[in-house]
């Protein structure tokens, strides 16, 4: 959305226009739509601002629920942007801290800052886009306690706050068509200044999962964030939004509610034994967290194999950090043995999980030639340093 279509969208016409707009379908007929709303009189740019907005509402639905359809994105800030029940965890750390008054520095379209709000934090959001800036500042019109700003992370007047939080963009500049920058130094802002800051106030800083850990100060709380078995990112915490005595957890939030793994430091591996009747496969944040062995001891398991993410035990225990899996059989990992093996237990649906071996699960699905009534999850993985082929089912009971 460029600066043009902004205007057309915040008219008065603009905004009814959206407002009155039936659900967005993916499918729907798009030409179809266009054609009719531009026979009633509306103008070629506002009818594509307001579809635009309205597919992008449809999409943030996932990360803001009923409050998507009442605010406006742009693409690359729908992407970035927190979801809002994770938003409400981050101001909750400046709550318990006593901070009231948090400087969002790189706000984006505003949704942590919409979080702050709500739990009466006084919050300035500041983003150096202009385009960005305004659809903040939309989003946030309904808080007498919050207010936009646009200008620049770096230079902005940080006296008279208590806190920063900081979600430094990982893209290229624009609002759509934008890719993923890969070096830390390229964010706006850099983390050198990120980093810098945590040394004159609180912050909290919200960065990709999968950031390289040995970038990871000493003096911060990293925690690493799932949703409903999904990895959504890595955050760093400091000065009084640090917990004492951690500095690694693994926060997993799902229906049941929220779960927390924590520790002072990344946990010790615990020892490789052999393969028992159950397989269990850690979230993808306790693994990021380093934390396989503190769960493995909790659950009197061991490890499959040196340096893989899999644990074995002989009886079942529950857990919401990790996925259980009872062990059918053990297959021959022979990809001909494999195919024969599979077609006589009439396999026709397979998911195919992997772990320590070079294969391609799509690929070699293809070549398994699967037919049958059936279904069943193949694991591919090692076990004590031996390539192995298991037949496994899910345990759905776990929590």
């Amino acid at each position: 959305m460029d600066r043009s279509e902004l205007v057309e969208l915040l008219s008065p016409d603009g905004l009814r226009l959206l407002d009155s707009l039936p659900p967005y379908e993916p499918a729907g007929d798009v030409v179809r739509m266009v054609s009719d709303l531009r026979k009633v009189g509306h103008a070629p740019g506002l009818v594509t601002a307001v579809l635009n907005q309205s597919r992008l509402r449809a999409r943030a639905v996932p990360k803001f629920g009923e409050f998507a359809g009442r605010m406006l994105f742009t693409e690359a800030g729908l992407e970035q942007a927190t979801r809002l029940r994770v938003a409400a965890l981050h101001a909750g750390r400046f709550v318990g801290a006593s901070l009231g008054r948090v400087v969002d520095l790189g706000c984006g379209i505003g949704g942590d800052a919409m979080a702050m709000a709500a739990m009466d934090l006084a919050v300035t959001a500041v983003d150096t886009d202009e385009v960005t800036a305004t659809v903040a500042s939309f989003n946030l019109a309904p808080f007498d306690n919050a207010e936009v700003a646009q200008g620049d992370a770096g230079t902005f007047d940080l006296s008279g706050f208590d806190a920063a939080w900081l979600d430094p963009a990982r893209r290229t500049a624009g609002h759509t068509n934008t890719s993923r920058l890969t070096r830390p130094e390229d964010y706006s802002p850099n983390l050198d200044f990120v980093f810098g800051l945590s040394e004159r106030m609180p912050i909290g800083v919200k960065l990709g999962p999968g950031h390289d850990r040995e970038l990871i100060p000493a003096r911060a709380e990293a925690q690493w964030v799932s949703v409903d078995g999904t990895l959504v990112e890595m955050g760093l915490w400091f000065g009084a939004l640090a917990r004492d005595g951690i500095r690694r957890s693994a926060l997993l939030l799902d229906r049941e509610g929220t779960h927390e793994l924590s520790a002072p430091a990344d946990s010790e591996d615990v020892a490789v034994g052999v393969l028992g009747d159950y397989l269990y496969e850690p979230d993808g944040a306790v693994i990021r967290a380093r934390l396989i062995g503190d769960l493995a001891r909790s659950q009197g398991a061991l490890m499959l194999s040196e340096g893989i993410a899999y644990l074995t035990s002989e009886t079942l225990r529950p857990t919401p950090f990790a996925t259980a899996f009872r062990v059918r059989e053990v297959l021959p990992f022979d990809e001909k043995k494999l195919r024969l093996a599979l077609q006589e237990r009439r396999i026709g649906t397979l998911e195919i999980k992997k772990r320590g071996v070079d294969i391609d699960p799509a690929t070699l699905r293809t070549r398994l030639r699967l037919k049958g009534s059936e279904s069943a999850t193949l694991v591919l993985t090692r076990v004590a340093g031996q390539r192995v082929a298991l037949l496994v089912e899910r345990v759905r009971t776990l929590a």
